[in-house]
């Protein structure tokens, strides 16, 4: 197909376990647009993989903090401003002022904006009132100005419709149908062969997700196993944990992988868990992908009791809501749903059911009519 429609895209990571944007940027490739997707490569970034679509990774001076900030936004405004394009997608707020200003200098452009999260309202920025207020001044600037948005789910898209009377589309970060193909053994994998497997995975292992009391949890437990498979600012709390603990022989860290390896470790797990706590609006009305990618692998999800995740476990019958954080309780939810096999195959068997219908192939009307493609 012969691109008629020029899109340049921007992020703040560094691309590789960038699931929701890899598939945005497939899906435009696909449908007639050819796609820059830019962000940054970091000292400890992965390789990135052949894509369809072409991929600009800048390397900065600053890694994080204000400065990282600052050099970021003046790079990607000038590598923006240095493209022709017919679109340009931000993602996230991190993105929006250099995109937005850079369109206003291409004024035919078509501008798009996705929300992956409440990001007003993320642990990070609430722990710096200072930085949250020059966010919310940015948000407040643009967002009312925008005439394509789309979130992840409804609770975000409403908040965002009610704050700044703009309309917001949907579109959530469901997961394309994956099916178990060339899968690597446990041993090949490093993982045990004879215990019950419980994995964490993604690229947010961070403060009030859970993965520390998940982790004390295991001093309860018997013939158990939790898989850490991803990256995030508490793992290296996570691993003093371990080691203090004398927990290495039921707890594993896995690092990043590229998302088919990844979802490999998911294959094997006997629980998915995802234990945000409700500590934020954030956090409150998040849905995270790792959901979804556990259904895809047809891994009974265990979840905190958060408004969207718990609608999506309970309307479909994948798993169980906790009713604590508290260490010994989550050891005795593990044990109960994984010593209780005839329930754990009615929880695979339902996640097999729900793959077929909550697919990101199922998703793509709405971003068709966002794009404007018949």
């Amino acid at each position: 197909m012969i691109a008629t429609k020029k899109i340049l895209v921007s992020v703040t990571n560094d691309l590789v376990t960038d699931q929701r944007v890899h598939k945005v940027c497939t899906f435009l490739s696909e449908n007639g647009f050819e796609v820059i997707l830019i962000g940054r490569k970091r000292k400890h970034s992965l390789t990135m993989e052949k894509r369809i679509y072409s991929t600009k990774r800048m390397r900065l001076l600053f890694d994080k903090g204000v400065a990282f900030y600052v050099e970021y936004t003046i790079r990607l405004f000038f590598v923006l401003i240095s493209k022709k394009c017919t679109h340009i997608l931000s993602n996230d707020l991190d993105t929006l002022l250099p995109s937005y200003v850079a369109k206003k200098l291409k004024r035919k452009c078509t501008f798009i904006y996705d929300s992956h999260e409440y990001f007003t309202e993320v642990p990070e920025l609430i722990a710096h009132p200072t930085k949250k207020k020059i966010w919310e001044t940015v948000e407040k600037f643009i967002f009312p100005k925008l005439k394509k948005v789309y979130t992840v789910n409804e609770s975000i898209a409403e908040k965002y419709r009610s704050k700044y009377h703009v309309e917001v589309a949907v579109v959530r970060n469901l997961a394309p149908k994956w099916y178990p193909v060339d899968i690597k053994s446990k041993e090949q994998l490093g993982i045990p062969v004879n215990r019950k497997l419980i994995i964490a995975q993604g690229a947010g292992i961070n403060v009030d997700r859970g993965i520390e009391e998940a982790v004390q949890a295991m001093k309860y437990t018997e013939n158990m196993f939790l898989m850490i498979v991803g990256d995030g600012d508490v793992v290296e709390q996570l691993k003093q944990t371990v080691l203090e603990e004398n927990l290495n022989n039921k707890v594993g860290f896995y690092a990043k992988r590229p998302y088919q390896e990844m979802m490999q470790y998911t294959y094997y797990a006997d629980l998915g868990i995802t234990l945000d706590k409700d500590t934020n609006l954030n956090y409150r009305f998040s849905l995270p992908n790792k959901v979804f990618d556990y259904i895809q692998a047809k891994t009974p999800i265990l979840a905190s009791d958060l408004v969207e995740v718990k609608k999506v476990v309970l309307e479909n019958k994948v798993g169980v809501i906790i009713t604590s954080h508290d260490p010994k309780d989550l050891a005795k939810d593990f044990d109960e749903i994984l010593s209780n096999e005839e329930e754990l195959n009615e929880l695979k068997k339902n996640c097999e059911e729900t793959a077929q219908r909550l697919s990101w192939e199922n998703e793509l009307q709405t971003l068709k009519k966002i794009y404007e493609i018949s």
